[in-house]
Formats: C-alpha cells, sequence, structure tokens
C-alpha cells in the first residue's frame, strides 16, 4: 500500500480521480546516490557496516549469476536490520534525512519538484529502495504519497529481514501506481535514471530519463 502523507492539492470541483499523477524516482534522480546504502551505512557505523558487507559476500556472489537486486536487497535487509522495531527504525529514518537531506538531494530535481507543486497535479515517489527510510524525504518534500518496497516484520513489530511484497523496481512501479491511482492512471510525467525506470517513463506523457545531474 502507499504511505500517503497529505490530500492533493486543492483544484476546485476538480474529481480526486481526474487530476493527473507526476512521478519521481528517488535514488539517482531526486538524490545525487542510493539512499539505503548510505542510511545502512550511516545507522551502522564503519565498523559495524565493515562487517555486515563481510557477511553479504555469498549474496554479493551469487547476485553475479542471478542480477536479481531484490534479492541482493533483501540480504542486506536481514543483515542490518533484522529485530530491529519498527518505531526504532522509523525514527533512525527520520534522523538520516534530517542530517542528510542537503548532502543528498539534487538543487535541480528539487527545483522542477517545487514547479510542478503548483500545478493541477499529484506528486509522487516512487522507489525501490524501503519506503519507510524515503518516507521522512518524501514528507519534506510534500509528497502526496509514496510508493517503495515494503518490509516485513513480525508480530511484536519488529523487521523479519524481507520484503513483504515484490522490490518495486521495473514492471513493479507500475503495478504499484496502477493499484493506487487506478488502472487508467494518467501519469503526467515521470522522472528517472536507470532500466528500473524504463516501464515507468513508457506509460508517462512526459518522459523525463536522467535530466537531473545537480549536485549539492
Amino acid at each position: 500500500m502507499a504511505q500517503e502523507f497529505a490530500a492533493a492539492p486543492s483544484h476546485g470541483d476538480t474529481p480526486e480521480a481526474d487530476v493527473p499523477v507526476v512521478a519521481f524516482d528517488f535514488d539517482g534522480t531526486l538524490t545525487v546516490k542510493d539512499s539505503f546504502t548510505a542510511f545502512l551505512k550511516w545507522r551502522a557505523g564503519p565498523v559495524r557496516y565493515a562487517l555486515g558487507l563481510a557477511r553479504l559476500v555469498p549474496a554479493a556472489a551469487a547476485y553475479l549469476f542471478h542480477r536479481d537486486r531484490g534479492r541482493i536487497k533483501a540480504a542486506a535487509v536481514g543483515v542490518f536490520l533484522k529485530g530491529v522495531p519498527h518505531d526504532r527504525l522509523e525514527a533512525d529514518a527520520r534522523a538520516f534525512a534530517e542530517s542528510h537531506a542537503r548532502k543528498l538531494l539534487r538543487p535541480d530535481a528539487v527545483a522542477a519538484w517545487k514547479r510542478w507543486r503548483d500545478q493541477r497535479v499529484r506528486l509522487v515517489i516512487v522507489t525501490a529502495s524501503p519506503d519507510i527510510v524515503v518516507a521522512p524525504f518524501a514528507r519534506g518534500l510534500g509528497a502526496d504519497a509514496i510508493l517503495g518496497t515494503q518490509l516485513s516484520y513480525d508480530p511484536e513489530n519488529r523487521v523479519l529481514g524481507a520484503f513483504s511484497g515484490p522490490n518495486c523496481r521495473g514492471p513493479e512501479k507500475v503495478v504499484r501506481l496502477r493499484e493506487v491511482f487506478g488502472h487508467d492512471v494518467r501519469l503526467k510525467a515521470a522522472y528517472g535514471d536507470t532500466s528500473g525506470d524504463t516501464e515507468m517513463l513508457a506509460m508517462a506523457e512526459i518522459k523525463g530519463f536522467r535530466v537531473f545531474t545537480g549536485k549539492p
């Protein structure tokens, strides 16, 4: 399901379903690098991060054969986050966003986001990163919703070390957009920077591939 932060901007008597969507990928598009990797490194600290990477060597080796980014990302969740309570992870994500937003966000991408914010659209972040990590950034930008990869939790609300659904990449981004906004969703524009955004870009009226290059 989507994490929604606020009602879409008011557009008079126009039905909500008629308001088009503008979708931004997060990592590499709105940011200069992968936010989830940066979050794990920040949260673990240099020593624990190095030890965690050592534990990920088998998963990294397997990736050379299966080329499934979701599998290696799930392995990283298991190594670095398994057992962490949801509330603690949510608080850590907020602290990370507060301290790293200016270091990570591309100024030209944020400027484009703000220009769209003044128009009759719903602004959405669609990302392969865990939604709980990206959510504080999305709130800060005033996103209407975030569609991201979702972690699974045990009955005591602790991270299990796996995903509760598919990695939100490639065709899954289109699936999630249609799931939340309807099969006939009108994607006014989409922005991305990798092959994982191909399907989302293909359904957009305005296709922004690697258009942002600014650095903090």
